[in-house]
Parts: structure tokens; sequence; C-alpha cells
């Protein structure tokens, strides 16, 4: 199978562990097989490869989100990077053009998108196989998989379908309904529109042309900040006459919320947390190094990380993104493809961080203008170059760099340092990176 997994969402509802680098798709709060916690994105691949080890996974995401996944995938899946957010289409669009251009898929060959983000079974990605083989058969030039709604939900749009068989025309597509409306709809057979679609891929590029003037990925990539934005369901779904629709009956969850998140969570503690008997339907999720202790909780969420801390009904939790928005907060924990960093402390000059380098990985070779640094390595070995001198290192060493200096550290080990930033202007942009000649 060739599949597109988009990974968007800038990381409000999961608020204190999302943020704008780590959304709600890269927490980890399930556990495997094996009783190791994964993300939603690392069970979703797992998912697909279980079903399909030879599927061909692209992930359309931001700039922002690369070094996560990355990270969390170790570079198993091929990433299209949107330089800036334009809706669905053209994030559709450039990764449709990505397989063509940089990964030689044929424009015959069928394409399958879909969230990667739905917390479901194998049976979701047998459906997908299911869909992807039928899409081949070019009896309709779009098909979508639509869910067996469980109750009459107003958060989603839904699928009219001619008729009630497994497989279907459809008739016409729905928004977000009230809950009464809802009802009718599934009285009639309606499906909830679960954002899966598969196409030939030269359909998807004959469409794309028609609102982008491109030859190629590269077109498309540099010019895609000017781009109209615009949804999928808008330029291809709505417009389009020939279109299917698979029924799938199995389970489907859109986790977009607390609520929803615990649901699902394999044990009400992840973290340093303590419940008394009397808690009940309390989770709590703490990544700080400090205990929680929860009595007489009941129906409660408490989430806790460097960003801050949540204490909310569980009902109540769905409504906090207008409060997060009003926060002028940066992200305290970030993961990247080369390991992962933690901020400590900060104050008016100076700032504290804990970096983790993952072995055989590296930071830029930079400098800084405006801040003096100073590295703890805490643990684990590894090689520094400041200024073209190489030294090894190892727990205990602490190396010193004035503004000015250029600087990296070179992980062999797994490598823990404590990162010390003293100026009066401390920022990300304040960064000059060198291309290393030794």
């Amino acid at each position: 199978m060739n599949i597109i997994l988009l990974s968007g969402g800038s990381g409000k509802r999961l608020w204190p562990l999302s943020n704008d680098i780590r959304s709600k798709q890269f927490i980890k709060m399930f556990k495997n097989d094996e009783g190791e916690y994964e993300s939603m994105v690392q069970r979703v691949y797992r998912q697909i490869k279980a079903v399909d080890p030879k599927a061909n996974i692209t992930i359309a995401t931001s700039k922002k989100q690369v070094s996560t996944i990355n990270n969390q995938l170790g570079g198993k899946a091929a990433v299209c990077v949107e330089p800036a957010r334009r809706d669905t289409f053209p994030a559709i669009a450039l990764a449709a053009a990505f397989l063509k251009s940089e990964k030689g898929i044929g424009e015959d060959e069928t394409v399958l998108v879909c969230p990667v983000d739905p917390y479901v079974d194998d049976s979701y990605f047998e459906a997908l196989k299911e869909l992807f083989n039928f899409t081949q058969t070019g009896r309709y030039n779009l098909n979508l998989m639509g869910v067996e709604p469980t109750y009459p939900s107003g958060k989603y749009g839904y699928i009219i379908p001619e008729t009630t068989e497994r497989i279907s025309s459809v008739k016409e597509f729905k928004e977000k309904p009230s809950a009464e409306t809802a009802k009718e709809y599934i009285r009639h057979g309606a499906l909830w529109n679960c954002g899966v679609f598969a196409f030939k891929l030269g359909y998807l590029l004959d469409i794309a042309h028609k609102y982008i003037d491109f030859e190629n990925y590269l077109d498309i990539y540099s010019s895609y900040e000017a781009l109209e934005k615009i949804s999928f369901d808008y330029a291809v779904a709505e417009k389009e006459s020939s279109i299917g629709c698979m029924r799938f009956a199995g389970e489907w969850k859109d986790i977009g919320s607390w609520n929803t998140f615990a649901e699902e969570m394999s044990e009400p503690v992840i973290g340093d947390a303590q419940l008394n008997e009397v808690c009940r339907n309390t989770n709590v999720i703490n990544e700080l190094n400090i205990p929680i202790l929860c009595m007489g909780c009941k129906d409660m969420i408490v989430a806790a990380s460097g960003d801050g801390i949540l204490i909310a009904d569980k009902e109540q939790s769905s409504y906090i993104k207008p409060y997060v928005d009003s926060m002028d907060n940066e992200a305290m924990y970030a993961e990247k493809s080369w390991g992962s960093y933690r901020v400590i402390d900060v104050n008016d000059s100076s700032m504290v961080i804990k970096v983790t380098l993952l072995p055989g990985h590296q930071m830029y070779y930079h400098s800084h203008e405006h801040r003096d640094e100073i590295w703890n390595v805490m643990a684990g070995s590894g090689t520094t170059i400041t200024d073209g001198t190489r030294n090894e290192v190892g727990a205990g060493d602490v190396i010193k760099m004035p503004a000015g200096c250029r600087h990296t550290i070179i992980a062999k080990t797994k490598l823990t340092v404590i990162e010390v930033q003293i100026g009066e202007d401390i920022s990300v942009e304040d960064k000059i990176k060198y291309e290393m000649t030794m």
C-alpha cells in the first residue's frame, strides 16, 4: 500500500503535555505488547506494518514536527514537509507530487490518505487494505471509508451513501449537525466521515493542476506559502460525482480531548503519582520529577509537565483551548531527531536546559552572538569540538563556551548534558550554523 498519513495539529487540547512542537500524536501514553509506552504515531505505524510489511508510508507534516517524527520512528517513514499551513488539499497535493517525483510512484498506482492519530484496532487497517484493493479496480474516481456511528455525534461530518450495502456510491456530504439531525442521518444509514480517502495518484495530480501551476514536487514546494488555503473536501470530494464509500463497523475513536484520551489509557496513573482509595474515575499523567497525590478526586484529569499543570473535571477538560490560546509560553520540552531537551529553569538573563543526545548523534556546529554557554556532562561519553579543537568528554566534565565560540557535541553513548545559557538576550534566533570541515 502507498499511504499518506496527515500529521497536523497545534497541540492545544491536550495541554500541558502537548504544545506547538509536540502535538497529541507524539505523547507516549499507550502500552504496546512489550509493555512499553508508545505514541499514536508509533502505534499507527506499527499497526500498518503488521497488516502490510511492505507498505510505503509517507507522513505529511509541518516543519515543527519533523524532528519529533524522526525521533519516534527512527527515519523509517518518508516525511513530506509543508513549508507553511495551507489546509488539507495543498498538503495532499504536495505529498502526491512528492510520491511521484521523489519516491517514483506511478500515476496509475493507488494512494491512501488518512489521519495519523486515530485510536483503532487492527481491523481498521485490514479495512484500509480492502479499500486500497477496491480502489485499484477503478470503479469510482474517489473512494472513502465511513465509520458506522455509535451515537448521534455533532462533532463529525457525515457521509450519506446511496444504499446501506458495504460498498455504495455516495449521495451527498453533510457538515457537523445537531444531535437531533444526526439521529435522522444515522436512521438513513449515514456514516461518520473519518478523513480516509483513496484514489489513483494521477487522478489527484490532475486535479492539483487545476489549482496549482507546477511540473513537479519542487515547483509546489517553492510556491507553497502562496497557495490558497482550501480543504480536500471542498477542492475534491464535493465536486466529484464518481465517489464510492466503504462501511467500517470496527472500533474507531478520534482522541481529541483529555476525556477521550483518558478512556484509552492502559492504567489510571502515568508517572510519579498516587490516588487514594476514595478516588473514582480519575487519571493522572505526571512528567515532573516531583510526586502528585490525589485524594477524593472524582471524574478528574490531572496532567503535569514543564509547560504547566492542568486540574480539570473530565467533561470540562474538552473546553480548555481558549484558555491555552491566551497563554504565551514557550515549549519547555521537545523531542528532536538527535534526542530531546527539557527546560529546567528560566530567569531574565539565564536558562538551564537538560539535553539528552542519542548514541551517534550530535548538535549542529554553531555559535551564539549574545550568550555564553556551559555544558555539564552528567552521564555518558562523547566528543566536543570548540573552535576546531576536539576533546573526549564524560560524566563530570565541564565545557565553557563564550559568545562567538563555535561548538558542538557528539554522543558516543547516550549522553546527558545540563546546558547553562547566560546572557542578556537569550533566544532561539541567536544561532549561527557552520559546516564542519574536520
